[in-house]
């Protein structure tokens, strides 16, 4: 084993050993955040289900392919399996087996990154198995071959495919999007070159066809507004978990309730004057009502026909009660309810039983229904007269619509051609939940309790990775949950050295200490002339007084009030540990390294800012990669200025990259926190944005360009003090004004602190 490669000796929990051994692999960019990945894996996945997820993560790292398909696995499937479950996992790595088979190999990575945003997006595992199916009908259709028979070139639109995925998903129901993609693979499979442009959104037709696919309101836009509906006027708090229209074409899928939540299309369109949200309106009362108020029937004895019959009359029972208890629910029932014609039907050539049913549940809703059938008339009376001494109850209502059904049968009900026209009541659901068997069929399905989840071990606490989006300015989009940034305590060094530090510039912190001083504020402050105040002004009153006693006008203004004179700053000071401060300034061998520079001005500046007064909040960062972004707290803005910070900065040192922007973004995360006037955000750094990983000297820029415009969004102030004597170009484009570059390192401990007063005042 080479010196790179971990050992297990180098996990101390026995749990993280065997997790390590499970996984057979030696890559050391795997076992630099393996901890930290487990961890949170620990949070969400179960003790039963981790093999699977570890023998997932090692096929990856068997094909080849390098460490970059084993670590964006680990990172984002916690995430999928939030969103959906791990029994989606199966399925998930037979594309990836597919993938690998094919000549699309080098696709898997960016498949398995945008992987964790399209399963948020799609909320069920059904949708993410309809999404896989999409994708292997473009990988098939795309994938060139020489002769035509065996697959030789990789499919040129799928890698920009997966890359778009999360933002098709964010304007496309999952109708739409094979609707997109099968235009694409049929205008450009023999096109490489345009069909890369179609599915990187870069051609005209690719964006018309978007816009023309994208209608409807999508279950993911109005999630959060129709859970706040269930929660408040239904007052239930059940999952709900969309499914896709696109793929059953035999038979149209219907809402349903189970066990894991109320199942609802990903998508309504507006219908026939109502909203497609109020559509999803309709839908859930219609399902909250049956769990409120449907009993599930023994349906052993019952034909079809009578137990189509109780559902229909069951149905408008269930929308009767929701209409007394919220009448405006009654437009959009009636609206979305089919009226069929009474004589539309001709019973010598088609079964009319659901035409009928159909008549009978709209004259149960509708009072001004019309229709002259004596046997609607007389069992829509009997319907109202259950209701008007109560809610009734299914039992009742099944022994009504078998009555009716009894009165009205025909022989030709039994003929295959079945009219259907006007008969679907699309909000209401497909009634499962009435029906229960004494004989269990052998499609019966059962799901075993999945509340169980494991307790984390005590030695294995740690934060678990945080995941923000990147910037690419190529495209104009974010790379969905791209970077990986850990975050923990800086380790502890001795702070005796940082006493050595403070004591070698003294003179410079006598200097501060008078300038702070002067800054400092007071906590009352007095307002002096006033009319109405909180007590006396005794100068004035008296001065008042005598001029009254010589006959002159007295000022009225003897009062005096005060107000709180504070500064009401949040500042935090994100410092560059990248492995370029290890440079030293001057030439010789007795020159200090710019990190030791910036300890030495950290340090002052915490003693300062401490006398100050001011929340300061200290923290570091460096990247070997985006998988591995380190985020290194060095002061919490709670702590004083005492030993255990003063030996974090005594043992700050320099590795790795300059990965700015998600550092950026997770310094923002918490200043954005603070309740303060102003919050500031003071970079210092020696270089521009780099890192192993990027080859685009352009990327990072631009990404860090959109963190700081993200920042200046959130109300927070970002500024910049780069020590880099070449910087005014890139610095001035990411930010803006907000910057100053500082020529000569060597006066770094003087020039921070300064910079900070001047920042603050």
């Amino acid at each position: 084993m080479s010196p790179a490669d971990p050992a297990l000796s180098d996990y101390q929990h026995p749990l993280m050993r065997e997790y390590w051994a499970r996984l057979d692999t030696r890559f050391p960019q795997v076992a630099e955040v393996f901890e930290e990945m487990m961890a949170e894996a620990l949070l969400v996945i179960e003790r039963s289900d981790f093999d699977a997820y570890l023998d997932a993560a090692r096929y990856l790292g068997k094909l080849g392919r390098g460490p970059e398909p084993m670590l964006i696995f680990l990172e984002e499937w916690p995430s999928v399996v939030r969103a959906v479950g791990m029994t989606a996992l199966p399925a998930v790595m037979d594309f990836v087996r597919a993938m690998q088979k094919s000549p699309n190999g080098k696709a898997i990575a960016g498949f398995l990154q945008t992987l964790a945003a399209v399963a948020r997006r799609l909320q069920s595992q059904q949708q993410l198995e309809a999404y896989l199916a999409i994708a292997r009908d473009l990988m098939m259709r795309t994938t060139g071959s020489i002769h035509g028979r065996h697959a030789t070139f990789p499919s040129p639109g799928l890698p920009h495919f997966f890359e778009q995925a999360p933002r098709l998903l964010d304007l496309l129901s999952l109708k739409g999007l094979k609707n997109w993609v099968e235009y694409g693979i049929r205008n450009y499979s023999h096109h490489p070159e345009r069909q890369v442009d179609y599915f990187a959104l870069r051609l005209a037709d690719s964006k018309a066809v978007l816009q023309r696919e994208r209608h409807g309101t999508l279950f993911a836009d109005v999630e959060r507004q129709l859970d706040l509906y269930l929660r408040g006027l239904w007052r239930d708090a059940d999952h709900l978990v969309p499914y896709s229209t696109a793929f059953d074409e035999l038979r149209k899928p219907q809402p349903y309730y189970d066990k894991l939540g109320l199942r609802v299309p990903d998508v309504y369109d507006d219908a026939r004057g109502v909203a497609g949200i109020d559509r999803y309106r309709a839908t859930l009362a219609h399902m909250v009502g049956h769990r409120r108020w449907s009993q599930a029937q023994i349906a052993d004895n019952w034909s079809p026909f009578q137990r189509l019959a109780v559902e229909f009359l069951e149905d408008a029972r269930i929308d009767c009660l929701l209409m007394r208890e919220y009448p405006g629910l009654a437009r959009i029932f009636l609206a979305l309810h089919p009226k069929p014609i009474e004589d539309a039907c001709d019973p010598e050539t088609t079964s009319c039983l659901r035409h009928r049913l159909a008549m009978l549940s709209r004259a149960c809703l509708d009072p001004d229904h019309g229709y002259r059938d004596a046997a609607i008339q007389e069992t829509v009376a009997r319907f109202h007269a259950l209701l008007a001494k109560g809610a009734s109850s299914t039992a009742a209502v099944a022994e009504l619509a078998l009555a009716y059904v009894a009165k009205t049968r025909r022989q030709s009900d039994q003929l295959p051609k079945v009219r259907f026209e006007d008969t679907e009541v699309d909000y209401r659901d497909d009634n499962r939940h009435l029906w229960r068997y004494i004989e269990d069929s052998d499609d019966e399905e059962f799901f075993d309790d999945s509340d169980k989840r494991l307790a984390k071990e005590s030695e294995i606490l740690g934060l678990p990775p945080r995941h923000y989006h990147e910037w690419d300015y190529s495209s104009k989009t974010y790379r969905p949950d791209w970077v990986s940034v850990y975050e923990t305590l800086h380790p502890s060094g001795n702070p005796a050295d940082i006493d050595r530090l403070l004591a070698k510039h003294a003179a410079l912190a006598k200097h501060l200490k008078r300038l702070l001083d002067m800054l400092k504020p007071q906590d009352k402050v007095r307002i002096r002339y006033q009319e109405e105040g909180s007590e006396l002004d005794l100068d004035v009153a008296i001065r008042s007084l005598i001029d009254f006693k010589a006959g002159s006008q007295p000022d009225p203004r003897i009062n005096m009030s005060h107000r709180t004179d504070g500064r009401d700053i949040a500042v935090l000071l994100l410092v560059d540990l990248s492995e370029s401060l290890n440079h030293k300034v001057g030439a010789g061998g007795t020159a200090q390294t710019i990190l030791e520079l910036g300890q030495e001005a950290v340090a002052l500046l915490a003693w300062a800012i401490d006398r100050l007064g001011d929340p300061l909040a200290i923290a570091g960062f460096h990247s070997n990669t985006r998988h591995e972004v380190r985020y290194l707290h060095l002061k919490g803005f709670a702590e004083r200025w005492n030993d255990t910070v003063k030996g974090r900065i005594a043992a700050m040192q320099a590795r790795f990259s300059t990965r700015m922007g998600a550092a950026l973004r997770h310094a923002g995360h918490y200043l954005s926190a603070r309740k303060a006037d102003r919050r500031i955000l003071l970079l210092l750094t020696d270089g521009e944005p780099a890192d192993i990983d990027v080859t685009d000297a352009e990327h990072l820029k631009a990404d860090a360009k959109k963190a700081v415009e993200e920042l200046d969004a959130q109300g927070v102030i970002p500024f910049c003090l780069s020590l880099d004597a070449k910087a005014d170009d890139y610095v001035r484009e990411i930010f803006g004004h907000r910057w100053r570059v500082l020529d000569r390192i060597e006066r770094l401990p003087e020039q921070l602190p300064m910079l900070y007063l001047a920042l603050t005042r």
